[in-house]
């Protein structure tokens, strides 16, 4: 390794301050754990600030590679017992990267383009997910609107796998937000229960969709703005999909005509 020094007290408790919104924001800064999250992380060009490993990372393959990687970073040696104590996952991989938070606005989101919406949703399982899936599907940004969960808390970009650094994750108001889709020119799609069948629905290159809260949907000021809202006819018993189930199989619909 370039560098391995000890873990100070104070670099243990901003890893504490990573897994709250209010501080985090503050510190402008992102908690990465795991083999897999950390190493998309990289392969994505995420500035990272340090990395906190334990011999359990040299148990894997991948975590030998990964290893391998950090010679560029400085790395702080801890033992497995002290990971475990400071990680967010049931089970540290023997991984903890801190990195700098991508900053992205709504300028770029732009026409032609490709969007998803996060309207007020609560689980950062959730987001994270269907952040994994839009950058599956080719998307060009993520909005994530007020009332939304923080979509860079640690168990989020777990659930993301790493993936959110491959695509910019913008914070808006939900006003502002219409104002400037109104602006480019993007119709706005809207998951429903009861909406168009996405197998009947002819969506456009550029669109936007949008997700709403597990519990209520989607609020009535999205809705009132949206060009149509879209649904996945289903055969069986259940009437209803989770949220990042329901979104994910809406974005292979709206893409897969895509070359």
């Amino acid at each position: 390794m370039a560098s391995q020094v000890t873990l100070s007290q104070r670099r243990e408790h901003l890893v504490g301050r990573l897994r709250v919104r209010k501080t985090r924001a503050r510190e402008n800064t992102v908690l990465v754990e795991g083999v897999r999250a950390s190493t998309e992380a990289l392969d994505s060009g995420a500035s990272v600030a340090f990395a906190i490993i334990s011999s359990r990372l040299s148990a894997s393959k991948s975590g030998k590679d990964l290893e391998k990687r950090l010679n560029e970073v400085e790395v702080i040696v801890v033992e497995d017992r002290k990971l475990e104590q400071i990680s967010d996952t049931a089970r540290s991989q023997g991984v903890m990267l801190v990195c700098i938070e991508p900053s992205a606005d709504l300028d770029l989101v732009q026409s032609p383009g490709r969007h998803m919406v996060l309207d007020g949703l609560q689980d950062p399982g959730n987001t994270g997910t269907l952040i994994r899936s839009a950058v599956a599907f080719g998307l060009d940004s993520v909005i994530c609107l007020d009332g939304t969960v923080d979509p860079w808390l640690p168990k989020a970009v777990r659930a993301s796998a790493g993936m959110i650094f491959q695509i910019p994750v913008v914070r808006a108001d939900t006003q502002k937000f219409l104002s400037h889709l109104s602006h480019i020119k993007i119709p706005l799609y809207v998951a429903e229960v009861g909406g168009q069948d996405i197998d009947t629905c002819n969506v456009p290159t550029s669109f936007a969709l949008a997700l709403g809260n597990e519990g209520i949907g989607i609020r009535p000021m999205l809705g009132h703005a949206a060009k149509d809202m879209l649904a996945v006819s289903m055969q069986g018993p259940a009437d209803s999909l989770n949220v990042a189930m329901a979104g994910s199989i809406l974005l292979y619909g709206m893409t897969r005509g895509e070359t």
